[in-house]
């Protein structure tokens, strides 16, 4: 497994990464979960995401279970906040970063976190509340470092220019053949500034596996399947794209990659991108994915697939 420098920090992540969103907590038992995580561990993943908002808790609260014993320096450790917990609690300000924090670490059952992200942004609190309150968690040793995920460029901006309060070392952004937005403007400004992109749904939701087929329903025992973590996945499910991603599998062949191991080594080739998040419910999934590291390809697969993608999503003339 293969490490990247994140951002202006000084940690070293693996290029494939473990997350939790609509998993661990809430999609998977807790046995199939923790397998998933001794086989990330046991592959060379060392950085672990995940928020407070998923199930509610529920996921930190496995990971502080599942981590509980292991060397905490043997891995890096993502949460996140903004997303409501409660009736009244959500957003960036000062008491809600305070206070959510503050019951992540006690789910997590750790003394600090070593990124702290947060998870949109938060246009009812002013940037500078947001900044000097994550500044003083570092301060006082609660996380190392912060992060966001899916901030506008303005906002990214607006963030950097501001002085006496601490940098972003990454973003969160959602990155794959199927969503290639951060291209544009995100990428770019978080390159010129010393922030790495940590990126979430790198297979599109498990889509970029292949593995459903445009004439039949999904599999039983697959995402897009379960009523816990298919809702998000409309968009993706369209017969048109998912012949498309059908077409990719020869290209995958041709760079002796499975098309997972393919599109994650997309992902990768930006040099912009420290890690590539995955979700997995099966040990054999992280196994596979962790198959992506350190991958040389030729580009010009990668262009061809490029064109597939993007004739079926109407971005250049088919």
């Amino acid at each position: 497994m293969k490490t990247r420098k994140l951002g202006s920090s000084d940690l070293e992540i693996s290029e494939i990464s473990l997350g939790s969103w609509l998993t661990y907590g809430v999609g998977v038992e807790a046995e199939s979960a923790r397998a998933c995580l001794e086989e990330a561990f046991a592959q060379g993943i060392n950085f672990i995401d995940t928020a407070n908002v998923y199930g509610q808790g529920a996921a930190e609260s496995f990971l502080g279970e599942a981590l509980h014993g292991r060397p905490r320096q043997s891995y890096v450790l993502a949460t996140k906040v903004y997303f409501p917990m409660g009736p009244n609690d959500r957003g960036l300000s000062r008491g809600q970063i305070e206070k959510q924090l503050d019951a992540s670490l006690r789910r997590l059952r750790t003394d600090y976190v070593d990124l702290y992200q947060c998870h949109r942004y938060d246009r009812e609190t002013p940037l500078e509340e947001t900044m000097e309150t994550l500044t003083r968690a570092i301060e006082q040793g609660k996380t190392r470092y912060i992060g966001f995920s899916e901030w506008p460029a303005e906002q990214i901006q607006a963030a950097i220019d501001m002085t006496g309060v601490a940098r972003f070392v990454s973003s969160q952004p959602q990155y794959s053949l199927l969503w290639r937005e951060p291209e544009k403007e995100v990428i770019p400004l978080c390159a010129a500034n010393g922030i790495s992109q940590i990126v979430w749904s790198p297979l599109g939701q498990g889509v970029l596996s292949g593995k459903y087929d445009p004439d039949q329903p999904p599999p039983s025992n697959s995402r897009a399947a379960s009523e816990e973590m298919g809702g998000w996945m409309d968009r993706l499910m369209q017969p048109d794209v998912l012949r498309a991603v059908q077409k990719l599998k020869p290209i995958a062949n041709e760079a002796g990659l499975t098309l997972p191991q393919f599109a994650l080594a997309w992902v990768l080739r930006e040099p912009n991108v420290a890690s590539a998040i995955i979700g997995a419910s099966r040990p054999e999934q992280v196994r596979e994915n962790a198959g992506a590291s350190g991958v040389i390809i030729d580009t010009q697969l990668f262009m061809r697939a490029e064109q597939i993608i993007d004739e079926v999503l109407g971005r250049v003339e088919a």
